[in-house]
């Protein structure tokens, strides 16, 4: 009777044998899907890539000035100011008056210099 602790070198031999078959296959399925899925992508790529010259044929009409995007509040203009210290002025603000920053309009930051006071 064969048992699990005393295994002969030929049952060893097998199972061992068995396993990486198990595991090579399961690599080659693996394998396969990747290349599957990458041809399907490469005939999407070049069926969109050959569908952008026909639009851009068509002679496009002047382009609109974007609209702001949803929750902004248009135009911010900056005189010696850093963004991102116009960013921190605008959260500090913000957060002082207890609203969301989306409902406030800054119209222009500048920074005020002490020779300027």
């Amino acid at each position: 009777m064969d048992d699990l602790v005393n295994i002969s070198i030929a049952n060893a031999g097998i199972t061992a044998l068995l396993g990486y078959v198990v595991v090579f296959i399961g690599l080659i399925l693996l394998m396969a899907v990747m290349m599957i899925m990458g041809a399907i992508m490469v005939s999407r790529a070049k069926k969109a890539a050959a569908a952008a010259p026909a639009a851009a044929a068509v002679p496009a009409a002047p382009a609109a000035p974007k609209a702001p995007a949803p929750g902004t509040a248009g135009e911010l203009k900056l005189y010696d100011t850093d963004p991102r210290d116009a960013a921190m002025v605008m959260a500090i603000v913000a957060d002082t008056l207890g609203k969301p920053l989306n409902e406030l309009r800054f119209k222009s930051i500048k920074e005020v210099k002490e020779d300027e006071i």
